[in-house]
């Protein structure tokens, strides 16, 4: 398989039950506040979606216009408690760059 293998541009259509399963909550952090000064928001998502997806989901909720979609995937780490070692869950994070003059304030919700 070639690296330049050229994937077509089909209309992802999504459910609006299919969009919140795909974006799972917003990051609220200093680094997430501070992005949002360069027209950045982050989300958490879920660990099946595509980029693609998420650009969908992101511009059906909010009815914005998404410029770019960059993804992160996060590994939980190994946490010991009382001798026990456990777990933290995968998970991936979604850094959605938005159009101009587009706003999303991920305080007030939906």
């Amino acid at each position: 398989m070639s690296r330049f293998r050229v994937i077509p541009r089909v209309a992802t259509t999504l459910t609006r039950q299919q969009m919140f399963d795909i974006v799972r909550s917003p990051v609220i952090t200093e680094k997430a506040t501070n992005v949002s000064e360069h027209n950045q928001v982050i989300f958490r998502v879920a660990l099946t979606a595509t980029k693609r997806d998420i650009r969908a989901a992101v511009e059906g909720l909010f009815h914005v216009k998404v410029a770019a979609v960059n993804t992160i995937r996060v590994r939980g780490k190994l946490k010991r408690f009382r001798g026990r070692v456990g777990r933290r869950s995968d998970y991936k994070k979604a850094v959605v760059t938005l159009g101009e003059s587009q706003r999303i304030d991920v305080t007030t919700g939906i």
